[in-house]
């Protein structure tokens, strides 16, 4: 789930970054694993029909029959396990009634907590066959991100992660959403820093080892403004243009980084299920 900079995480975050030591990198590789399982189980059930409550109804029995918790579920008053975000929906769809139809992308961001670390994650997936155009958007989010965690590195910054995707989403005639961000997290759901997933090289808080945070990046087809629909949580592109994410949680190790929540399977990018 991402973060933004506003009273929506105030009780949470500490306003301090953390550095954790070596043992608790353990904790998070568990929640990690957990997450992304998550999401590898709800591959085959995404197809054209389903009702995204039912998929949420899935993902929480799933996280409660191996006795974690889902994060999302009663947070700041959310009342679902899942966010479900399809075609123009940038982040925090809420599942219920809807129906995925063939031909949409959907993205799906799970969080859940086990033995208090919070494992945080998201990728997209097509719904029956999608457009080159849908197809297209989805990999550069995934080759933006794949940029985004090879510039986080102990020593650089993270204006560097912004860096490295904005320059590559935008030379692919595409834009990085600014409203949200990724965060801090670990024994907090959204904690410091703040990941920007644009700005300048060299700017921005110095990466250590033993920081813990998500990096999330939005990619729109079209513009990047974005707005807040009348539930206040779901964002969508202001010009309705279709819109891709995909999260991971990722430590900063002494030589380079850890990605924690990657699929067991090998799903990062899930294939697109036919009907």
């Amino acid at each position: 789930m991402a973060a933004t900079d506003t009273a929506y995480d105030a009780d949470f975050r500490t306003g301090q970054i953390k550095v954790h030591a070596p043992a608790d990198f353990d904790g998070m590789r568990a929640a990690g694993k957990l997450a992304a399982e998550c999401l590898d189980m709800l591959t085959p059930h995404v197809v054209p029909g389903v009702v995204t409550d039912d998929l949420d109804r899935l993902a929480r029995e799933f996280i409660l029959d191996r006795r974690a918790i889902p994060a999302c579920l009663g947070y700041r008053g959310y009342t679902r396990t899942l966010c479900i975000s399809p075609n123009h929906i940038v982040c925090h769809g809420i599942p219920g009634e809807r129906t995925l139809r063939e031909g949409d992308i959907a993205n799906i961001d799970v969080t859940v907590i086990v033995d208090g670390w919070h494992g945080d994650t998201s990728r997209m997936y097509g719904v029956g066959p999608v457009a080159p155009r849908a197809k297209r958007l989805i990999d550069v989010t995934y080759e933006a991100i794949a940029r985004g965690i090879a510039a986080a590195q102990p020593g650089a910054r993270t204006g560097d992660i912004g860096h490295a995707i904005q320059t590559y989403v935008e030379s692919m005639r595409c834009s990085v959403v600014r409203d949200f961000c990724g965060h801090g997290l670990g024994k907090v759901f959204h904690d410091a820093p703040n990941i920007l997933h644009f700005g300048q090289p060299g700017t921005g808080d110095l990466l250590r080892p033993g920081m813990f945070f998500t990096i999330e990046p939005m990619v729109n087809l079209g513009k990047y403004q974005v707005k807040l629909l009348s539930d206040g949580w779901t964002a969508v592109t202001r010009d309705k243009s279709l819109s891709a994410q995909c999260e991971h949680s990722i430590g900063i190790t002494e030589t380079g980084n850890e990605v924690f929540t990657a699929s067991p399977t090998g799903q990062f990018k899930p294939p697109v299920i036919s009907a």
